[in-house]
């Protein structure tokens, strides 16, 4: 099956600008060219309702970005972890996403600003992630949210946080989630070539290149020795059971796409409710291109899962 024609416009976009290696742009650069791929997202719904708050941190005051729809809060929420291979990405870069899924999802979305590495390396970004989710359920979500209707969500990156986050909250008894939804997830930084086909197949000419991955895993986990880590591949874990129900999306393009399914597949084999789908014709970053096909049936899709959950 080819690329979906609206995201092979994308792809040819991408690849028809010069190609600078990771390592030579660099974490400012990347950041900088990410920031500027905002065009490509389309424009914020309206009828939501935006607030700023802080919540405490082991590490300090984290920054969380509400969004609510005007007509109200359902009492369902979810907890946005941002993409970007945790260097990359902020509040601001899935600004346009989050707004989205609270439009189409009617749950309350709260975004969270972890802390990126190189600057914060592993285990970071997953003490602010644990932290926020727990300050939220705790309370500090705000009136209009039941603390049993929470459920976590991210991509890429995000999607590890989030299903490390499910884990660990699991693993500290609570507080218990409704849901995890996982867009492209990153699950197994440690797996040696060639054991997720994916990484040669789609590695390079769709957008996210293997070289990039590369360069942000040693960005987030420097030290190769503890990336077989649980918290640090997700898919290494002993004991997936008990998790909440998860919804868990790939691209058909994706070098994510075969860890991503391998982490559904071993959720699902573990005991753990399991909706699993590959969008054949879709790339990474599909899920925040919001004028396309694919990315609306994926929000759609969300919606309905977390309907059914939360």
């Amino acid at each position: 099956m080819p690329v979906d024609p609206d995201l092979q416009v994308v792809v040819d976009l991408v690849n028809s600008m010069d190609q600078v290696s990771p390592r030579e742009l660099g974490v400012d650069g990347l950041r900088a060219s990410f920031d500027g791929m905002g065009l490509l997202f389309g424009e914020p719904p309206g009828g939501i309702v935006v607030q700023e708050l802080q919540v405490d941190g082991r590490s300090g005051s984290i920054a969380v970005r509400r969004y609510e729809p005007e007509a109200g809060p359902s009492g369902a929420a979810l907890v946005w972890f941002h993409g970007g291979g945790w260097v990359i990405g902020s509040l601001d870069s899935h600004d346009v996403l989050c707004r989205d899924l609270a439009a189409n999802t009617g749950a309350t979305v709260f975004s969270v600003d972890y802390r990126l590495a190189p600057e914060h390396p592993y285990p970071a970004a997953i003490q602010d992630a644990v932290d926020a989710t727990v300050a939220l359920c705790a309370g500090a979500a705000g009136v209009g949210v039941d603390p049993a209707r929470i459920a976590v969500g991210g991509d890429s990156a995000g999607g590890h946080l989030a299903a490390v986050v499910a884990r660990q909250l699991r693993d500290l008894g609570g507080p218990p989630l409704a849901a995890q939804v996982l867009i492209y997830p990153v699950t197994d930084p440690a797996a040696p070539a060639g054991e997720h086909p994916s990484w040669e197949e789609n590695g390079h000419g769709y957008v996210l290149t293997t070289e990039t991955i590369d360069f942000f895993i040693d960005c987030f986990l420097p030290d190769p020795a503890r990336r077989g880590e649980a918290d640090a591949s997700p898919l290494r874990a002993d004991d997936l059971s008990g998790l909440p129900p998860a919804l868990v999306l790939t691209a058909g393009f994706d070098p994510l796409r075969d860890e991503g399914e391998a982490y559904a597949a071993a959720m699902s084999a573990a005991g753990v409710d399991v909706v699993a789908e590959r969008y054949d014709g879709a790339i990474h970053l599909f899920f925040q291109l919001s004028t396309t096909a694919s990315c609306r049936r994926a929000i759609d899709q969300v919606g309905s899962f977390l309907a059914a959950r939360c």
